[in-house]
């Protein structure tokens, strides 16, 4: 019989699944030498998010077939050492999406109805009935900052208030949205008409910070903000500042930047509505976790597909090592075009040509998706369920094969097809490492990583200087440059490769230079 070993707290449900055809050993509170003593021992892991299973713990694990996150987040697993070991990982992403969504709404209704603040009155011996007035949800505008698996549950439960929604994500079709009654917008645009605004997109590089003091200052003085997405997305120090000023009316936090957060002027305010990350936390989602964990535990020591995989698909040796370079480029050709300005995208088409044609690209395909979407989908993005999280969101996808290269041996190619207009990047190979060879039809060629500086500007004298001046002013070195132009007088785009990150406002001085068009800060 197989033996499971559980970390962490599961439901009964689960447990009572798992021991109808396995051993199963519940051990809470272990410490990583207690568990690396025992893990020998066992078919399959179970955990939540303390536990953490390392490249160490996995080796130690000579049995081990699946390791299974009952939850949705992966960050406390080494997924790369699993795939190398051959141990399947697979997660519950889509237990906790109606707690949440739910918790979205009751967090926005203690807002509009100031209900903490009754209640707290009240158990004071106050009856404050005419000093507490609150506004309904009716025919309000809500921005959903995140149209993944939890915004679509939170904007399914808003019609029924009847409230309008609007959303921002730049990876969800306008037809998708559509079916939910949604208006895709622009993040400032959306800022600027709603009422309240909730978060729900992961945290990252590039949500870091997203709602700081410029976007707040966008939002009206009766809007109210709710984030039960991840802390850091969020600048706290500038909304404190902005509800003590009375430049907003609300906020309700779920989550913060650092937990526990103390009693801090946020926290503190009487203009905020806080819960301990709760969430996700409700008997229904645990128990739905629970058994999605148990289920896919039990398929993977059958032999069975489970239906959340994480890791990699088990490929030959051969065709893995063949695809390995170009898997790598792929990943990082879709980070960049997942970083480029240019409207919410509503199909995509691959093009490969010379050797990456002669395989199989799915893997391929998948790659570019994953580094499209990883960094704004509220979920785990991998080389399994790329493709279903990209038609989960209504992104068409088209692909074609090219046998002939043009001056590359091999090329993989990315277009999308955007609300305002299109992009493509085109990569290659060269000298064993992944270099970007197009952007738009302008063929540059520099290495794809690192952080790099994307312009598109008029081609004029002079456009480069005021960069580069502006750049060594602030202490920032330039690795390389690359551009790409038709001729003076022409659109043009320019990629520098910068050795440390632009420091904050530098982007906005350079937005100002005369024949600028846009400008961003690429992370590779």
């Amino acid at each position: 019989m197989y033996r499971v070993l559980v970390t962490e707290s599961l439901s009964d449900e689960g447990l009572a699944r798992l021991r109808e055809s396995t051993e199963v050993d519940v051990r809470v509170g272990l410490s990583q030498e207690e568990l690396l003593s025992i893990i020998g021992g066992y078919d399959a892991l179970i955990v939540r998010s303390r536990t953490r299973v390392t490249a160490e713990l996995l080796e130690a694990g000579h049995r081990l077939q699946v390791v299974a996150r009952a939850g949705s987040g992966v960050d406390n697993i080494d997924v790369e050492a699993a795939t190398r070991r051959g141990v399947l990982v697979v997660n519950a992403p889509q237990g906790n999406t109606v707690a949440v969504a739910e918790h979205a709404v009751g967090l926005m209704l203690a807002l509009a109805r100031h209900i903490p603040a009754a209640d707290a009155a009240m158990k004071r011996g106050d009856w404050p009935k005419d000093a507490l007035i609150g506004t309904e949800l009716r025919s309000k505008t809500l921005g959903i900052v995140g149209l993944g698996r939890v915004g679509t549950a939170l904007a399914r439960r808003a019609a029924g208030f009847e409230m309008r929604l609007v959303a921002y994500d730049p990876f969800v079709s306008t037809e998708h949205a559509a079916r939910l009654g949604v208006e895709m917008v622009s993040l400032d645009a959306l800022l600027r008409v709603a009422d309240f605004v909730s978060i729900h997109v992961p945290a990252n590089e590039r949500t870091r910070g997203l709602i700081g003091a410029e976007q707040l200052g966008l939002m009206k003085p009766t809007a109210r903000l709710i984030n039960c997405a991840r802390g850091g997305i969020v600048d706290e120090v500038a909304l404190a500042r902005a509800l003590a000023e009375g430049r907003l009316a609300g906020a309700a936090l779920d989550v913060f930047a650092h937990e526990p957060p103390g009693a801090t002027e946020l926290v503190s305010s009487p203009k905020t509505v806080c819960t301990p990350h709760l969430a996700a936390s409700t008997e229904e989602a645990q128990e739905t976790c629970a058994l999605d964990a148990a289920e896919q535990v039990l398929a993977a020591l059958a032999g069975k597909a489970a239906r959340y995989p994480v890791n990699a698909p088990i490929v030959s040796s051969e065709e893995m090592a063949a695809l390995q370079p170009y898997l790598d480029l792929a990943t990082r050709l879709g980070s960049f075009m997942g970083q480029m300005d240019g409207g919410a995208v509503g199909r995509l088409e691959f093009a490969y040509a010379g050797e990456p044609a002669l395989h199989d690209t799915a893997l391929l395909r998948s790659a570019m998706l994953v580094g499209l979407l990883r960094l704004v989908v509220d979920e785990p993005v991998n080389l399994v369920n790329a493709g279903a999280v990209a038609a989960s969101r209504g992104l068409a996808v088209a692909e074609r094969r090219e046998p002939g290269a043009e001056s590359y041996t091999n090329l993989l190619m990315l277009r999308a097809l955007t609300t305002e207009g299109e992009h493509s990047v085109t990569g290659s190979v060269v000298r064993g490492r992944p270099h970007l060879v197009g952007i738009d039809g302008f063929w540059l060629d520099f290495p794809l990583e690192g952080y790099l500086l994307l312009s598109e500007h008029i081609e004029q004298p002079g456009v480069l200087g005021r960069m580069g001046t502006l750049l060594g002013e602030a202490g920032v070195s330039i690795s390389f440059v690359q551009v790409g132009r038709w001729g003076r007088g022409s659109r043009g785009v320019m990629v520098l490769g910068l050795d440390d990150p632009a420091p904050p406002g530098l982007l906005d001085r350079i937005r100002a230079l005369p024949s600028i068009r846009s400008v961003r800060l690429i992370k590779v």
